[in-house]
């Protein structure tokens, strides 16, 4: 795993985002920089990899819905979820709350006694020192993208003795992503331009990012492809020379504010107009339930939204 002093390297397109003030608040700042942090963290990282749990089940706790929804498909009981807004499998319904996914409730925490806390790696440089400063056991695992949700699973279906679980999604994904490419086998990859939003700027989304993950799985073809981020701050005009085929927009947070926000942009910044993607009609709006930030397994609907994007087909 690369150490954690490389993570600010990392994120200097966000910390100019924040310095420019008029462009983005240092709020939203500050949410694009603990996604661009998953950059620098990769796989599953296992805390304290000697933990056992003792005798029976592990006693877990998921801090974000995705990794709820792992838990759930390899059928592993939790003591604690997230408090969000979206669903939990309905095994979980009613068990203690432990607060959001970047701010989870150390005190809480604590009193559940966990084996271990599982989040996301994408959190893993604030919420680490966190966890270990409260005595916590945890492992976060990556899921910036449909091959680190997989490997996710597989990582915990081995430690916690749900291989056969694991190795069954593992088998359906493979499965699945064969066909995919089957069906677009022989045609032209378009070339796409993935704008990632919050509430006040944008920044580029590159393949690194989840987003720019399922457009790669898709076949298109990344205008930022070979940057070291999840996402970096480019000025329009350098996006214009890129020349992108399609532009796809998409929100971390608050997507009906940030699609208008995106239509007040394009139609007000003269310099859209420039672009071929613009004057042929190939904008696109996607889901943000699909397209986020962290990986989840309704990704086969995501790369369904793709196909007549990217392809023309139905």
């Amino acid at each position: 795993m690369p150490s954690i002093g490389r993570i600010p390297a990392k994120l200097d397109a966000v910390a100019a985002l924040a310095a420019s003030g008029s462009l983005l608040s240092r709020r939203a700042a500050c949410a694009l920089a603990l996604a661009a942090a998953a950059s620098a963290l990769a796989g599953c990282v296992d805390q304290h990899p000697e933990r056992t749990g003792g005798d029976g089940e592990p006693r877990l706790v998921a801090t974000s819905p995705a990794v709820a929804e792992i838990c759930d498909k390899l059928d592993m009981d939790l003591i604690g979820i997230p408090t969000t807004s979206r669903g939990i499998p309905e095994r979980y319904e009613g068990l203690p709350e432990v607060g959001g996914a970047m701010a989870p409730d150390l005190e809480i925490l604590k009193s559940l006694r966990p084996d271990y806390v599982i989040s996301p790696n994408s959190l893993q440089a604030d919420l680490q020192p966190k966890y270990a400063g409260a005595g916590l056991a945890s492992i976060f695992v990556d899921l910036k993208s449909v091959d680190g949700l997989y490997e996710s699973a597989t990582y915990l279906g081995e430690k916690f003795g749900r291989r056969e679980a694991a190795q069954a999604l593992m088998d359906d994904y493979r499965a699945y992503v064969d066909d995919y490419r089957a069906s677009v086998a022989g045609m032209q990859a378009p070339t796409v331009l993935i704008l990632m939003g919050v509430p006040g700027s944008y920044i580029v989304a590159t393949e690194l990012s989840y987003a720019g993950s399922l457009v790669a799985l898709a076949g298109g073809a990344n205008v930022y492809a070979g940057e070291q981020a999840d996402f970096v701050n480019v000025n329009t005009e350098d996006m214009l020379a890129r020349d992108p085929d399609i532009i796809l927009r998409t929100a971390h947070a608050l997507p009906d504010q940030v699609m208008q926000m995106f239509a007040e942009e394009f139609e007000q910044n003269d310099i859209w107009k420039h672009f071929r993607a613009v004057r042929e009609g190939r904008v696109y709006d996607l889901d943000a339930s699909k397209f986020g930030m962290s990986a989840e397994f309704n990704y086969p609907e995501a790369l369904e939204d793709l196909r007549p994007i990217l392809y023309g087909q139905d």
